[in-house]
């Protein structure tokens, strides 16, 4: 029997290639999975072990599963036959219709934190739950968002949630939106996220949070704030291309002038009102405004339609719909996505009132959408939750046990630099691969998949799952069955080789096989040919198991979305 590969110690399981075995092999799986990281990498077409090219990033030509790869945080095989029981075009319809039946998991994580469904005035009339300034509610809004993204059915919807968390990004935790920031998420996000722009930009402004997190709150006619007129007009709505001057970011200012919230000074204890928007015609700005070309004499009594008005030609600008057709398209196709796409879903957006539903059945129904398989890398909070997801991991059904599970969860990604929401600019979080691309960040993927392919951390009392301890009793959880050395006599899936069996558990983690490259660089690390019989007490299939898992999770075929 030969003897394994002797390994160095670079990450946490201490099961990094050495330069012999990577020598072997020709490419590491660390050296592989950094490939695509560059922005649209094309890899050139490899053979697969099972015959003919794959394209970029190793992924099979299936555009079912490449629309419900780019829709959602990650394949499942339930989403794998879902997707395939419906097709392309209807699954698309369904996910969104927001239709079709119940969430449970996912309503089951959330009625585990039932203060993200609390009003500002409860935030606040809670010192015993929320202490002022505390942010036990931002926490748990960042914990829900993992597990909403890892458990719900309607995934395109909490795609989307999370795009306009960055566009129309506030800080969270931050200590200003301690008792809106939950508030924002669920009445101007999640409300908006498959409606109107128009809608949710309007929304946006009047929300404490935005008012708060960028100062228009503290707007007044003597002492107009630059922020959020600025960002309204840099990263809400035209973009920095439009041409705009300082003259028209001070009369965006002027014009928004007296928008503010109730303070809690200003009110009798227990007051309700405290924290929520209202506005104060003896803070607002009156006279005439020019801002690119959009005019108006604005009053006291003016003040909040003018404003409407103004957020609403914004979000109806040309300019505006173009850089909201470019971000989708960089989300959702690639990171330098075609012209021609780009200015067909603007103008989707303007025949339609800026409705994004539209919009989004036209990407997902292009020809460059269909042809950019392997063009997109995932983020790292979407290879968290895509990790999670492939591995089976269910929340505990104890609430308790759930909340340790995605508070496991939520620090990882906070050691991945993407917690959920948390990023500290008001532009949100890059969707670009090469913001994210370094090899500290490239080590963190690495762990996290060790952590959780090997049930470290979580483990496996606050997220359920197979255990990864033994191979066989963990894809017969699966509906595997496994034969070794013929002695299975029931098997759906013959694996009596290392190659038949590394294919196995690769095909259940990312639904197609390894690409050739990567399948000699798992072999080279345990130190077998593809050819040799599995074995009982081969470490591969016992102890070693969850190395597999952690090796699979590390291809870029799993990191590219």
């Amino acid at each position: 029997m030969p003897e394994p590969a002797p390994r160095s110690t670079t990450a946490l399981d201490g099961s990094s290639l050495t330069r012999r075995s990577v020598l072997a092999a020709g490419l590491s799986t660390g050296a592989l999975a950094t490939l695509p990281l560059a922005a649209g990498a094309a890899d050139a077409a490899v053979p697969g072990p099972v015959g003919g090219p794959m394209p970029r990033g190793g992924l099979l030509p299936d555009l079912d599963f490449h629309l419900a790869r780019r829709c959602s945080y990650g394949l499942t095989p339930a989403l794998r036959s879902q997707v395939r029981a419906l097709g392309y075009d209807g699954w698309l319809d369904e996910q969104l219709a927001l239709g079709g039946g119940s969430d449970p998991v996912a309503d089951r994580v959330v009625a585990a934190y039932p203060r993200v469904n609390w009003s500002i005035a409860q935030v606040r009339s809670r010192p015993d739950s929320v202490p002022e300034f505390g942010w036990e509610v931002m926490m748990d809004l960042g914990q829900v968002t993992i597990g909403r993204a890892a458990f719900s059915r309607f995934q395109l919807f909490e795609s989307m949630c999370e795009f306009w968390s960055d566009h129309l990004h506030v800080t969270c935790p931050s200590g200003d939106v301690w008792d809106s920031r939950a508030d924002y998420e669920r009445t101007v996000i999640r409300r908006h996220a498959f409606g109107r722009f128009s809608d949710m930009l309007v929304a946006s402004f009047k929300h404490p949070a935005m008012l708060v997190y960028l100062d228009n709150a503290h707007s007044t006619k003597e002492h107009p704030n630059e922020n959020y007129g600025r960002e309204l007009l840099e990263l809400h709505t035209l973009g920095v291309v439009a041409g705009y001057d300082q003259s028209d970011v001070v009369d965006a200012n002027r014009l928004l002038t007296g928008h503010t919230v109730w303070w809690s000074w200003e009110l009798p204890d227990g007051d309700a009102r405290a924290g929520t928007y209202r506005f104060d015609p003896s803070m607002h700005w009156t006279g005439a405004v020019d801002i690119l070309g959009w005019r108006r004499t604005t009053s006291t009594t003016s003040g909040p339609a003018d404003a409407e008005a103004f957020l609403r030609w914004l979000a109806l600008h040309p300019r505006t719909a173009a850089r909201i057709a470019r971000k989708l398209s960089i989300r959702f196709v690639s990171d330098n996505p075609p012209q021609s796409l780009v200015d067909r879903l603007a103008s989707t957006y303007l025949a339609n009132g800026s409705s994004i539903r539209p919009v989004l059945r036209a990407l997902f129904t292009s020809a460059e959408f269909k042809a950019a398989i392997g063009t997109k890398v995932r983020r790292p909070l979407e290879d968290l939750v895509a990790t999670v997801r492939a591995l089976g991991l269910q929340p505990s059904t104890d609430p308790t046990k759930l909340r340790e599970g995605l508070s496991a969860l939520y620090w990882q990604s906070s050691e991945l630099s993407h917690a959920p929401k948390a990023w500290d600019p008001p532009n949100g979080y890059p969707d670009v691969a090469l913001a994210w691309q370094s090899a500290s960040g490239q080590l963190g993927r690495w762990n996290m998949h060790v952590m959780l392919g090997a049930g470290w951390w979580p483990n496996r009392t606050t997220l359920t799952g197979p255990d990864p301890s033994d191979g066989r009793a963990w894809l017969a959880s699966f509906g595997y069955r496994i034969k070794v050395l013929g002695v299975d006599t029931s098997v759906v899936a013959e694996a009596t080789t290392y190659t038949t069996f590394i294919q196995v558990v690769a095909a259940r983690l990312l639904g197609q096989p390894l690409d050739r490259p990567r399948l000699g660089a798992v072999l080279t690390f345990f130190g077998r040919a593809g050819s040799d019989p599995l074995r009982e007490w081969d470490e591969i299939y016992r102890w070693g198991f969850w190395r597999l898992l952690a090796l699979v999770l590390d291809t870029p075929q799993f990191g590219v979305r």
